[in-house]
């Protein structure tokens, strides 16, 4: 797994093309092989996959059991409005009507590292996000990551 490192504002223009920091599109790997672009799934913002990343993504999904109904609903929810998406020449990528709309975005915008895909934000959404956290973080990483024990390196 390649993990994505970095926020980066950039704008977008009036069709929806974003011009991907040269930091980002080093971190993104093969270019040509293409992305997935959909809905987040708890937050307001799109959510960009690597091809590499989508197809590990989809190998979880496909070894739900579709005889049961709510696997079916969730491969429908979490599938809904995903697009397939390319960087051009000059290294824009173009983000749909439907998705702009979905999260959004308005000219700024913030593209986010999230581990191994890079989530894509309003600025102002994703300035209040940030800001208006409901739980302190602190007891949220003591929550999510106090017990986690990497066996690897020892750390805790």
């Amino acid at each position: 797994m390649n993990t994505i490192i970095g926020t980066y504002e950039c704008k977008v223009d009036a069709k929806g093309r974003v011009m991907l920091p040269v930091g980002l599109k080093k971190q993104l790997g093969n270019l040509e092989d293409g992305f997935v672009l959909k809905r987040a799934v708890f937050q307001p913002c799109l959510e960009l996959y690597p091809m590499t990343e989508w197809n590990k993504m989809m190998a979880k999904i496909n070894k739900l059991n579709r005889f049961v109904k709510k696997n079916n609903d969730f491969i429908r929810r979490f599938t809904a409005g995903v697009k397939l998406v390319e960087i051009d020449a000059t290294g824009r990528l173009l983000i749909p009507k439907d998705l702009v709309g979905f999260a959004s975005i308005d000219k700024d915008i913030v593209l986010s590292s999230a581990v191994n895909i890079v989530e894509i934000w309003d600025k102002t959404l994703y300035e209040n996000a940030i800001e208006n956290a409901t739980d302190d973080f602190a007891d949220l990483a003591e929550e999510v990551m106090g017990n986690l024990i990497d066996d690897e390196d020892g750390i805790s």
